[in-house]
């Protein structure tokens, strides 16, 4: 597959701050990639770089194969950006709205209606069309938002947070919007907080702090990456200390405790994990309620790698 983006060894500052510490990304033709971090890790200053809308120190950027720059239209005429914040005029409806933006880069009236009407299909808008944009729910904001973004049929496009503050409908049909632009062929960059979405969504995921990618890969990449990789819970009754001593002898275990009769355990990779906790606790004449096991999610592999501790907008 062909590169579309191609960024080395990128260094931005400000000032004293480093946002960006020689990092570098690739994006292939058709993927659908990842861009994760805490706040302030480097995501928007990487987007607005790569866009060609903040200078930076040193490094390159290539899209489509050539060097991006403020005035590379040929480039930013195939790029289409859905900003995490809802950006439309007041005062147009629907219509004009995505007309407007539309135009920016299809100057020709009779396929900019053909281009307008598509993509107000494809949000599902139609019956919105003559409305303003204080009219709409929240949902339908973001759909309008999006259509804004892709009426003139980009080959890349940046998603910034589309599904914040919009109801489980709303994003469900959000989604299944994204997946069929890159059926379309369009390649996405998608940054969400919403880490389910992420793991539903995309081919690979970079996740990256202070301004570094600390890691990259398929979500089962990732999710090999941290030790603990099984977490497993077991209701029984009456659990004694020289018990659970033994479990926590066994090969890959981690953390063992016992609470309101529930066992929970947290262990490494490893096929018999639960087999061997059942067979200890059998072998003491135990009766188990119910067994849980569960694999690590992305977001325990994300707060693994970028810690836990809160941080600043």
């Amino acid at each position: 597959m062909n590169e579309i983006i191609k960024v080395e060894n990128l260094v931005k500052r400000y000032k004293e701050l480093i946002a960006l510490d020689h990092f570098s990304l690739t994006v292939k033709e058709g993927e659908i990639v990842g861009l994760l971090g805490p706040n302030g890790s480097g995501k928007s200053t990487t987007i607005n770089c790569i866009l060609s809308l903040l200078d930076y120190d040193s490094g390159t950027v290539e899209v489509f194969g050539k060097e991006m720059s403020p005035k590379a239209y040929d480039i930013k005429s195939k790029i289409g950006i859905v900003p995490q914040e809802v950006s439309v005029y007041e005062e147009f409806t629907v219509y004009e709205n995505i007309d407007f933006f539309c135009g920016l880069y299809i100057p020709d009236k009779k396929e900019r209606a053909k281009l307008v009407d598509e993509a107000i299909e494809f949000v599902g808008l139609k019956d919105f069309v003559k409305f303003k944009p204080k009219k709409l729910s929240g949902g339908l904001l973001r759909r309008l938002n999006i259509a804004c973004g892709i009426a003139h049929k980009p080959k890349l496009i940046f998603f910034d947070e589309p599904t914040v503050a919009v109801d489980p409908q709303s994003r469900n049909n959000i989604l299944e919007g994204i997946e069929k632009l890159r059926e379309g062929g369009a390649t996405i960059v998608y940054t969400s907080h919403y880490m389910e979405e992420v793991e539903q969504l995309c081919d690979r995921v970079i996740i990256m702090d202070k301004g570094q990618a600390i890691a990259s890969g398929t979500v089962d990449e990732l999710k090999a990456m941290i030790k603990k990789s099984e977490l497993i819970r077991i209701e029984v009754i009456g659990l004694d200390e020289e018990v659970i001593d033994k479990i926590r002898e066994l090969k890959n275990i981690y953390t063992v405790s016992y609470d309101d009769n529930v066992l929970k355990v947290e262990a490494g990779s490893g096929k018999h994990n639960v087999v061997d906790i059942i067979g200890i606790l059998q072998d003491k004449g135990y009766k188990l309620r119910k067994v849980f096991s569960e694999q690590p999610s992305l977001n325990d592999v994300f707060l693994e790698l970028t810690g836990k501790e809160l941080r600043d907008e």
